[in-house]
């Protein structure tokens, strides 16, 4: 079976030099005899992987020395729960920002462990644009202020990073980070699934400033706590050692293309590929989200008759592009534009679309 131009929003397309490196290595790596899933995470050669995966990430991302760099498990939605038990303490408060589906979620896991204010919130305006920053509510006594820098199921995505002062800003990067140079000094907290630009679900990268490893945070069991996993090298339990091998040879990946930069430069251009063919429709395709807010990663768009939208889903598929069903919450179509995704798929899906609305005009 031939390979498809895959879209979908996570799990999502992975680099064919990673998996093709992977499926060599699958038998036998690094000359041990077995694959990295069937060796001691305690062993050397593990130990070794881990380590350079560590290092290329804080090259990629020029990550400061006094900031801890974490590969646990549990996915973004524990992280959700598990950023409040670490950085508050009994009573404090927490600014939330509600730009999309993922940042209302965060906000309710978080509502047991922490007074959440919502600073913000694009929610009366259907998600179609991003809450302007002085209109922000900020409680400069607030323990951390927490944004999901790109709503995958919206489409919306801050294209800078917010000045929140001296309280520490939280990120959700899950499908944004590693798709372009980030000024990691800028944030407390950094962390996102691996499932869009890192590698296959079940990892979670989790970039913490050290000083905040220090606060008390609230009762919890020693696997819940970061300043433990940074303690250990991520290693307080058994990891998950494939995911973790696949990460890293997708940081290899990103560093002989040239890096963060270049990848920036691909990105924008595949999503502007994609936003010319909308727009240029004469309406037969329409994306509805502000054009200053519209995100590089995840692109929602409409047909200008819903009852086509199974004909364009099966046709789509059957010309070998893979999941642009939009989510439930939308509807319509997405596609998704990560690393992985190539400029040749983004210009198959731009020429299927035009061929689609002259058939189906």
């Amino acid at each position: 079976m031939s390979r498809v131009w895959n879209f979908s929003a996570g799990p999502a397309a992975l680099p064919p030099a990673v998996l093709e490196r992977a499926r060599d290595e699958l038998l036998d790596w690094n000359g041990s005899g077995a694959s990295v899933m069937e060796q001691s995470h305690r062993g050397k050669r593990f130990i070794a992987m881990a380590a350079q995966a560590e290092a290329d990430l804080r090259t990629l991302l020029a990550v400061p020395d006094d900031y801890a760099v974490l590969f646990v498990q549990g996915g973004a939605t524990q992280q959700f729960a598990q950023i409040p038990m670490n950085l508050v303490a009994e009573g404090d408060s927490a600014d939330y920002i509600d730009s999309g589906h993922w940042s209302a979620k965060a906000i309710s896991e978080a509502a047991p462990y922490v007074k959440v204010n919502v600073a913000a919130s694009a929610r009366d305006g259907g998600y179609r644009r991003l809450p302007p920053r002085e209109g922000w509510q900020l409680d400069p006594q607030a323990a951390y202020v927490h944004y999901t820098s790109n709503e995958t199921i919206h489409g919306v995505e801050f294209h800078d990073i917010p000045d929140v002062g001296a309280v520490p800003l939280v990120a959700d990067m899950s499908s944004n980070i590693l798709s372009e140079p980030l000024d990691v000094s800028r944030f407390g907290l950094i962390y996102a699934g691996a499932q869009k630009n890192i590698g296959p679900s079940g990892l979670v990268l989790v970039i913490v400033r050290r000083d905040l490893l220090q606060r008390p945070g609230r009762p919890m069991a020693r696997i819940f706590r970061y300043a433990e996993h940074a303690a250990n090298n991520s290693m307080l339990n058994t990891p998950n050692t494939w995911g973790w091998y696949l990460a890293g040879l997708t940081f290899q990946w990103l560093l002989a293309l040239g890096g963060l930069g270049v990848m920036a430069q691909h990105n924008r251009a595949k999503a502007e590929w994609l936003y010319q063919a909308i727009d240029g429709s004469a309406g037969y395709y329409h994306n509805p989200i502000e054009p200053g807010a519209r995100s590089r990663m995840n692109v929602p768009f409409t047909l200008h008759d819903n009852a086509l939208d199974a004909v364009f889903l099966q046709e789509s598929e059957a010309a070998g592009l893979l999941a642009l069903k939009g989510h439930k919450a939308v509807g319509g179509m997405r596609a998704s534009l990560y690393n992985a995704v190539s400029m040749e798929a983004v210009q198959a899906l731009a020429g299927f679309m035009r061929d689609f609305a002259q058939r189906h005009g």
